[in-house]
């Protein structure tokens, strides 16, 4: 492989004339001065001005390594510590080099030009656009004796410096744990997910979209985000957390997009509104899905543009704020009904997370307790512990199927909390686990009742009492009404084709039975036990 060395003249560094000249250390000479490193072609780079300099130093080299050769290249720079000019002149020169990786190795001399020149061919070496490692020259100990100095490659690739890496290793640790709150998670898809979420935290300011269903923790995590990218320095202005499904009619806009004085009847003051509230920091949307399409609409716009109008207002504002947006609903599905704008959704659907909930984790029960107990003591100044035997209990009853934790981790800092509180001695004992394994059945009872019951249904449509009672008569209603078509229906086709006839005339591929599926899913029903006939004990009970 022939060695090529791309450097910039030293208008100052390179300088020498007359028999004197050799014995000055001059850095773009000196690499042609080094036994055993023989470099068979230099690049030279210089100004117009310079000519006279780059053909006393092409002449030098020849002197000193005969057989390297050396071809000029004139670029202008009218502005050597202009960082847009530089970066521009010095980009368009490694695009149009021809280079040939497979016959040759290229080094790029760093020593020489000003320091915004350096820094932008170094900024080009490492992203690749030139394919070079750097090379460095330094001058000999004694000054002018006509010694030549020392060279250094660096290497690009940080993996190859030991301590290097074992630092960049551990800040990347760090920041995992830092976004798991410190908990050491045992779940694999759960540390992969948090390990991407690292790098896109990091390496990119375009929307994330966080799934998952209540209490998964997406409002925490985007926090955490949040305050990650603070402490990188990657943003500076504030945290601006939003519910979606709190907002309605004009509030809605107006919360978001705030609004200017006299805009509707009881706007007496102008209003920032949240998005301009998060400029140069964060904005989480929770609940997105929840929005109107016309609020949809002005985000979107606010988000591409970083501008938008407030309500009542025929002048724009501006904010560069970092969006995260949460939802518990199936936006693609909602996309299809008409309910979500799909430009919107292909816009923050470029990162999505989906948060597993504290049953698809069963393996971080056991560290998640451990960290609301230790958080319990931070928030109250008072530490409590857990005997052996109640621990056991405890996760016991979490791991088992009786264990519906509807809410998450919001259920399981909530069941920490009393045991806590109600702790004598400040110690959780098996009486402590007993009562509060009692509380949260109470709590989960309908959804036990209605696991169990949801196989004796019967043409009659007989539904758990504690179901149909925490139903609005509307809910309640269209629920009965969607099983009296599946159960006189063959199949999910047939029942859909009933139950979407308008609807699905709008959709390009219609799939019914999928909009069937999540329906009864949100009741905790499937297919099979809509349509299983009732034994005659069952339908007696």
């Amino acid at each position: 492989m022939r060695k090529v060395i791309i450097g910039l003249l030293g208008s100052v560094m390179d300088k020498g004339s007359g028999p004197g000249r050799w014995s000055l250390w001059r850095p773009t000479v000196s690499l042609f001065q080094q036994e055993d490193w023989l470099a068979h072609r230099l690049e030279l780079i210089h100004e117009p001005k310079h000519k006279s300099l780059a053909k006393q130093i092409q002449s030098d080299i020849q002197q000193t390594s005969p057989e390297t050769k050396v071809a000029q290249h004139l670029l202008a720079f009218s502005d050597p510590w202009d960082f847009e000019e530089v970066f521009s002149t010095l980009h368009t020169f490694a695009t149009q080099y021809p280079f040939d990786t497979e016959k040759e190795e290229y080094y790029i001399h760093i020593t020489t030009g000003s320091h915004v020149q350096q820094i932008c061919l170094f900024l080009l070496t490492e992203s690749g656009h030139l394919p070079a490692r750097l090379i460095q020259t330094s001058p000999p100990r004694r000054r002018n004796t006509g010694e030549i100095g020392r060279f250094h490659v660096i290497d690009l690739d940080l993996s190859r410096y030991d301590r290097i890496a074992d630092r960049f290793n551990l800040e990347r640790d760090e920041a995992l744990d830092f976004l798991k709150s410190g908990i050491a998670t045992r779940n694999p898809a759960y540390n992969r997910l948090i390990a991407s979420m690292e790098k896109v935290s990091l390496r990119s300011k375009s929307p994330m979209l966080l799934t998952g269903a209540t209490g998964a923790g997406k409002s925490h995590l985007a926090r955490k985000v949040y305050e990650l990218k603070k402490a990188r320095r990657l943003l500076d202005g504030p945290f601006i957390e939003v519910n979606c499904a709190t907002l309605r009619g004009e509030s809605s806009m107006s919360t978001l997009f705030g609004h200017v004085r006299g805009a509707f009847t009881g706007a007496q003051q102008t209003r920032k509104g949240c998005l301009l509230s998060a400029n140069k920091g964060m904005l989480f949307l929770d609940e997105i899905g929840e929005l109107g399409l016309d609020e949809q609409a002005m985000l979107l716009r606010a988000i591409e543009e970083k501008r938008f109008f407030p309500l009542g207002s025929d002048t724009e504002v501006q904010s560069d704020f970092q969006l995260i947006a949460g939802t518990n609903k199936n936006l693609q599905e909602a996309v299809k009904e008409g309910a979500f704008r799909e430009d919107l959704f292909a816009r923050i659907n470029l990162w999505t997370f989906h948060l597993p909930g504290l049953k698809d984790r069963p393996e971080d029960l056991e560290p998640n307790l451990d960290f609301e107990l230790k958080r319990f003591a931070e928030q109250t100044g008072q530490r409590v512990t857990m005997n052996s035997e109640a621990r056991s209990d405890f996760l016991d009853f979490a791991l088992s199927d009786q264990a519906v934790w509807a809410g998450n981790f919001r259920d399981l800092n909530a069941a920490v909390s009393r045991m806590a509180t109600m702790a004598g001695g400040r110690r959780i004992t098996k009486q402590d686990v007993g009562e509060e394994i009692q509380r949260l059945r109470s709590a989960w009872s309908h959804r036990i009742e209605l696991k169990s019951g949801s196989d004796y249904l019967d043409p009659e449509l007989n539904l758990p009492n504690a179901l149909m009672e925490s139903l609005d008569l509307f809910d309640r209603a269209q629920l009965l009404e969607v099983l009296r078509v599946c159960q006189n229906s063959s199949n999910m086709a047939e029942a859909g084709r009933q139950l979407f006839a308008v609807s699905r005339k709008r959709l390009k591929a219609p799939n019914d039975s999928d909009r069937i599926r999540k329906y009864l899913s949100k009741f905790g029903l499937n297919w099979k036990s809509v349509k299983k006939k009732p034994s005659s004990n069952q339908a007696s009970t």
